[in-house]
Protein backbone atom coordinates (compact mmCIF):
# COMPACT_ATOMS: atom_id res chain seq x y z
CA UNK A 1 0.00 0.00 0.00
CA UNK A 2 1.37 3.23 -0.70
CA UNK A 3 1.67 5.93 1.98
CA UNK A 4 2.53 9.63 1.55
CA UNK A 5 5.65 10.95 2.78
CA UNK A 6 5.33 13.03 5.45
CA UNK A 7 8.50 14.18 7.36
CA UNK A 8 7.87 11.82 10.66
CA UNK A 9 9.23 9.29 7.65
CA UNK A 10 12.48 11.12 6.72
CA UNK A 11 14.88 8.71 7.80
CA UNK A 12 13.08 6.26 6.22
CA UNK A 13 12.24 8.11 3.14
CA UNK A 14 16.10 8.89 2.53
CA UNK A 15 17.45 5.01 3.11
CA UNK A 16 14.81 4.24 0.68
CA UNK A 17 15.87 6.89 -1.72
CA UNK A 18 19.55 6.31 -1.06
CA UNK A 19 19.42 2.64 -2.81
CA UNK A 20 19.42 4.50 -6.20
CA UNK A 21 22.70 5.09 -7.60
CA UNK A 22 22.25 8.46 -8.30
CA UNK A 23 21.51 9.36 -4.81
CA UNK A 24 24.29 8.00 -2.90
CA UNK A 25 26.06 11.30 -2.18
CA UNK A 26 24.39 12.28 1.23
CA UNK A 27 24.17 15.84 -0.23
CA UNK A 28 22.28 15.08 -3.00
CA UNK A 29 20.09 12.95 -1.04
CA UNK A 30 19.31 15.84 1.36
CA UNK A 31 18.56 18.12 -1.62
CA UNK A 32 16.36 15.42 -3.35
CA UNK A 33 14.32 14.87 0.01
CA UNK A 34 13.95 18.85 0.60
CA UNK A 35 12.34 18.64 -2.86
CA UNK A 36 9.86 16.49 -1.84
CA UNK A 37 9.25 18.40 1.41
CA UNK A 38 8.89 22.12 -0.47
CA UNK A 39 8.18 21.56 -3.99
CA UNK A 40 4.17 20.83 -4.06
CA UNK A 41 4.32 19.31 -7.55
CA UNK A 42 6.68 16.86 -6.13
CA UNK A 43 5.16 13.78 -4.59
CA UNK A 44 7.06 10.87 -2.69
CA UNK A 45 4.91 7.99 -2.06
CA UNK A 46 6.64 4.92 0.36
CA UNK A 47 5.49 1.45 -0.07
CA UNK A 48 4.07 -0.49 3.26
CA UNK A 49 4.10 -4.18 3.56
CA UNK A 50 2.61 -5.26 6.43
CA UNK A 51 4.42 -3.14 9.04
CA UNK A 52 7.61 -2.48 7.26
CA UNK A 53 8.62 0.21 5.01
CA UNK A 54 9.95 -1.80 1.23
CA UNK A 55 10.01 0.90 -1.54
CA UNK A 56 9.43 4.06 -2.77
CA UNK A 57 8.17 5.75 -5.75
CA UNK A 58 8.54 9.46 -6.26
CA UNK A 59 6.47 11.64 -9.00
CA UNK A 60 6.77 15.25 -10.37
CA UNK A 61 3.13 16.27 -11.56
CA UNK A 62 3.16 19.14 -14.57
CA UNK A 63 -0.14 19.75 -16.68
CA UNK A 64 -1.46 16.04 -16.99
CA UNK A 65 2.03 14.04 -17.01
CA UNK A 66 3.18 12.33 -14.36
CA UNK A 67 6.97 12.06 -14.09
CA UNK A 68 9.28 9.24 -12.52
CA UNK A 69 11.59 10.55 -10.72
CA UNK A 70 12.21 7.90 -8.46
CA UNK A 71 11.32 4.06 -7.92
CA UNK A 72 13.23 2.08 -5.25
CA UNK A 73 12.90 -1.81 -3.33
CA UNK A 74 14.90 -2.65 -1.17
CA UNK A 75 16.73 -5.34 -2.06
CA UNK A 76 14.62 -8.23 0.40
CA UNK A 77 11.92 -7.71 -1.77
CA UNK A 78 12.87 -7.20 -5.11
CA UNK A 79 11.84 -9.59 -7.92
CA UNK A 80 8.72 -9.92 -6.00
CA UNK A 81 6.53 -7.30 -8.46
CA UNK A 82 6.60 -4.27 -5.60
CA UNK A 83 8.32 -1.71 -7.92
CA UNK A 84 5.18 -2.57 -11.01
CA UNK A 85 2.50 -2.62 -7.90
CA UNK A 86 3.72 0.99 -7.26
CA UNK A 87 3.05 1.99 -10.39
CA UNK A 88 -0.05 0.30 -10.73
CA UNK A 89 -1.52 1.74 -7.16
CA UNK A 90 -0.27 4.95 -8.91
CA UNK A 91 -2.41 4.61 -11.65
CA UNK A 92 -5.23 3.64 -9.85
CA UNK A 93 -4.80 6.89 -7.67
CA UNK A 94 -5.25 8.85 -10.82
CA UNK A 95 -1.78 9.42 -12.45
CA UNK A 96 -2.91 7.92 -15.91
CA UNK A 97 0.22 9.57 -17.83
CA UNK A 98 3.61 8.11 -16.33
CA UNK A 99 6.88 9.34 -18.27
CA UNK A 100 10.32 8.05 -17.05
CA UNK A 101 13.55 10.90 -16.75
CA UNK A 102 17.01 9.50 -17.46
CA UNK A 103 17.39 7.62 -14.41
CA UNK A 104 14.11 5.32 -14.43
CA UNK A 105 13.46 5.68 -18.38
CA UNK A 106 14.71 1.64 -18.65
CA UNK A 107 12.22 0.64 -15.51
CA UNK A 108 9.14 1.79 -16.77
CA UNK A 109 10.18 0.81 -20.50
CA UNK A 110 9.59 -2.65 -19.08
CA UNK A 111 6.59 -2.07 -17.10
CA UNK A 112 5.15 -0.73 -20.53
CA UNK A 113 3.09 -3.66 -21.18
CA UNK A 114 1.93 -4.27 -18.44
CA UNK A 115 0.56 -0.25 -18.17
CA UNK A 116 -1.87 -0.59 -21.17
CA UNK A 117 1.43 1.35 -22.93
CA UNK A 118 0.71 4.89 -21.05
CA UNK A 119 4.14 4.76 -19.67
CA UNK A 120 6.16 6.96 -22.33
CA UNK A 121 9.31 8.26 -22.55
Amino acid sequence: MLVRYKKALEKIAMGLISLMPQEKDIKRLMETIQQYDQNENWTLYLWKKDDEYVGAVGIVEENDVVTLQHITVIPSYRGEGVALKMLQELKEMGYDKIVANDETHSFVQKCKPILNNEADN
